[in-house]
């Protein structure tokens, strides 16, 4: 089978998030799978600078890689890249293709796949990644959606949801979408990662952590809807009852930081919060490590999944999930809590007031738990799904 992956950044660009490893590794594993892949993308690498490129592609363990000159990188940044070679290219060669995967929504290049897939009846599927939700910007939203999303979504061959709380989320803007074309596939995680961790204790010695303190540990993009402020005031309750405990924010600020410094100082816990700046790769694994728990507070339905559960997990980390969150629907080894922060104290305490040994039990659970969700199994539901589409469409 051939398949095309569109998406606007690609590795390296890892700054542009979560999607562009999840397309990387989908589409390394159907190639495994006996596939030929190729992904069109644009040469945005961050907010300032651009890769380096040229009219041939890049190989990337078996991956054939495009690139396409965008004409802002700060609008790529904000998620609006715009690349109008891509379109020449589409054009052209759609229809060498099978089947089309599409790994965003709301971008100039999901206007370009839908119109040329369509003109070279090549079916496509679409996978938003959280990008539906009108919460800000409504209007904008709402305008395109008028333009060209209804109909983006109306021919999609299928439509993935890494939950059923992310297709609620489709519904509820498309009161009319056909619920049969939406299939419900998780995330992954890269598994070799938590093979060979790194020892315990690292991240403590770094922040002057002792060792019978209780660590709580969140760790994700610090904006208002991650429900930090929650976990703030539920932690100012826990220390009144809790002697020796930290609270670990990590993550880089998308504007909520300051506030979360001052409310920490009103509640007098300003001394045991710390806040460690983004943490990746190595210092995020040992961060996960040396967490007595691990909370992820989102606030709403916008967080359709969490991957930093399914990692914590992975570390063998005891997590708590609000039960807005995605990831909630998969993990059974996961503590649910409600959504306020009394809720979430009772949980932290309830989990921090166990024997070691229980917790290491709870950890246990749940890394084995992720093991299922390797990028192989996801690869494979994806294979089948393709199969399906071509099968109706033949």
């Amino acid at each position: 089978m051939k398949i095309l992956q569109v998406i606007s950044s690609f590795p390296p660009a890892y700054s542009y998030g979560g999607p562009v490893r999840a397309t990387y590794e989908i589409s390394k594993k159907l190639v495994e799978r006996g596939h030929e892949v190729a992904v069109f993308t644009t040469d945005a690498y961050d907010a300032h600078s651009r890769l380096k490129y040229d009219e041939n592609p890049i190989w990337m363990d078996g991956i054939e890689v495009y690139h396409f000159k965008n004409i802002s990188n700060k609008l790529a940044h904000r998620n609006f890249a715009i690349s109008p070679t891509m379109a020449f290219a589409l054009n052209k060669n759609v229809k060498s293709f099978d089947i089309v995967r599409l790994d965003e929504y709301r971008t100039f290049q999901a206007v370009l796949v839908h119109h040329y897939a369509k003109k070279h009846r090549i079916p496509y599927i679409l996978q938003p990644r959280g990008q539906v939700p009108r919460f800000n910007m409504n209007m904008q939203k709402k305008i395109f959606d008028t333009l060209f999303g209804n109909s983006i979504i109306r021919n999609a061959g299928k439509i993935i949801a890494s939950s059923k709380i992310e297709s609620k989320q489709y519904r509820e803007v498309f009161p009319d979408l056909d619920t049969k074309k939406i299939v419900h596939i998780p995330n992954g995680i890269n598994l070799e990662t938590y093979q060979n961790l790194p020892p315990k204790g690292e991240f403590r010695k770094k922040y002057s952590i002792d060792e019978d303190e209780k660590t709580i540990l969140f760790l994700s993009r610090i904006h208002e809807r991650k429900g930090t402020d929650i976990l703030v005031q539920a932690f100012s309750k826990l220390k009144k009852g809790l002697k020796g405990a930290k609270l670990i924010i990590a993550g880089p600020d998308e504007g909520f930081l300051g506030k979360l410094r001052q409310m920490a100082k009103e509640l007098n816990v300003e001394n045991d919060v710390i806040f460690p700046g983004p943490l990746y790769e190595k210092e995020k694994l040992e961060a996960y490590l040396d967490a007595d728990v691990f909370v992820l507070p989102s606030k709403d339905s916008y967080e359709s999944f969490g991957n930093v559960a399914l990692e914590a997990c992975a570390c063998g980390t005891p997590t708590i999930v609000r039960n807005v969150c995605g990831v909630s629907e998969w993990l059974n080894s996961v503590e649910v809590a409600d959504p306020n922060y009394n809720a979430l104290y009772q949980k932290l305490l309830e989990i921090l007031s166990k024997p070691e040994s229980e917790r290491i039990e709870m950890g246990e659970k749940s890394r084995e738990e992720a093991k299922k969700f390797s990028w192989d199994a996801i690869a494979e539901n994806l294979d089948k799904i393709y199969q399906d589409i071509l099968g109706e469409n033949i």
